[in-house]
Parts: structure tokens; C-alpha cells; sequence
């Protein structure tokens, strides 16, 4: 079978096809270039046409932004560096006289802490205490108009458990009565019967 499409593939003849198709390159822009498998910045006329892909220039806003920021980038990197290495220095000369000084240092910057650290914590405190104030006179003026049924309805309740535990404390002392009067019988049954026996 396999000679036989051999056979039929060698019986037809060869078919071109052409296309024709204007290729970006005939129109004047450059393929970009890959290295590595990432694709190299496009440069035509000085200008990178990566960025700028219709091959125009930064605009006049991007220019006067670089231009105006580079001077002051620099400025600050270099005090910066002014200040960096002022810091050092000063760390360096400074480091001796802490050392010695160190024993009335440390006494004074604990004692200087506790005092800030006071402050912090009075400060926040009675910013929470006039918070709360505040909160409870809100609540006092929005339940203003209904504290006389509330205050008759909290007499009412009292009323009500007095009555409750005086119930109760009646009924346990009837109770304890009971208990009380049948101790004393049977004390005194237990009596009689010891006497009688001993009789």
C-alpha cells in the first residue's frame, strides 16, 4: 500500500502557490531584534522607537521634567551624603563623652523616658475620660424623655423581687419550723423510748 501512494505522489506534479502581500519591511520600519529571547530597543534617527513607537520624541513636558529634575535629584543625593557623612562624624566624636558620661546619662534619659511616657499616659486618659463624659450626657439627652417610666419601671421590678424574697423567706422559715418541730418530736420520742427501755 505504501508503494502505491508513492506511486500516486510521483504521478501528480508539484503545485507553487504565490501570495502576493506587502511585507512590513518594504513599508520601512525595522523588525525589532531579539537576543536571549528578549526583544533590543529599536533606534531610527537617535530615538528610541520602543518607548516612543511612532517614532516621535519625548514631548516638551517629559523634557522640562528631566530637566528641571535632574539638577534637584542631584542636589538632594548630595546633601544627602552631606548629611550622612555629618551624622558619622558626629557619632564618631561624640561616642567618647557618651561612655563617660554614661553613668548620668542613662539615670537622666530613663527619668527623661518615664517623664514623656507620664505625659503620654495622662494625656490619653483624660482624653478617654472626656470621651466618655461626653458619651454619657449623648445618652443621657437622647433617653431624657423616657427616664420617669423608666424610673417606674425599675421601682416596679424592685417592688416585685421584694415581694419575691420576702415570699420566699417566709416559706423558708415556715420550713425551718417544720424541720425544726419534727427534730424535737422525734428527740423526743427517741427520749421516751431509752427511758422506757431502761425501765
Amino acid at each position: 500500500m505504501t508503494t502505491q501512494a508513492q506511486a500516486q505522489a510521483q504521478a501528480q506534479p508539484h503545485q507553487i502557490q504565490v501570495h502576493t502581500t506587502t511585507h512590513r519591511y518594504e513599508t520601512g520600519v525595522t523588525p525589532p531584534r531579539y537576543e536571549g529571547g528578549v526583544a533590543l530597543p529599536r533606534y531610527e534617527g537617535g530615538v528610541n522607537t520602543t518607548l516612543y513607537p511612532e517614532g516621535k520624541g519625548p514631548s516638551t513636558s517629559q523634557v522640562l521634567a528631566v530637566i528641571a529634575g535632574l539638577p534637584l535629584g542631584g542636589t538632594l543625593l548630595i546633601l544627602a551624603g552631606l548629611t550622612l557623612a555629618g551624622t558619622l562624624t558626629g557619632l564618631a566624636v561624640t561616642t567618647p563623652l557618651f561612655i563617660l558620661c554614661s553613668p548620668v546619662l542613662v539615670p537622666a534619659t530613663i527619668v527623661i523616658g518615664l517623664a514623656v511616657a507620664g505625659f503620654l499616659t495622662s494625656g490619653a486618659c483624660g482624653l478617654t475620660a472626656l470621651s466618655s463624659f461626653s458619651w454619657v450626657l449623648n445618652y443621657i439627652r437622647q433617653t431624657q424623655g423616657t427616664v420617669p417610666e423608666q424610673l417606674e419601671a425599675a421601682k416596679q421590678k424592685m417592688a416585685d423581687a421584694a415581694g419575691y424574697v420576702g415570699q420566699k423567706t417566709k416559706e423558708v422559715g415556715q420550713k425551718t419550723k417544720e424541720v425544726g418541730q419534727d427534730i424535737q418530736n422525734k428527740a423526743q420520742d427517741t427520749k421516751r423510748t431509752t427511758t422506757t427501755t431502761t425501765i
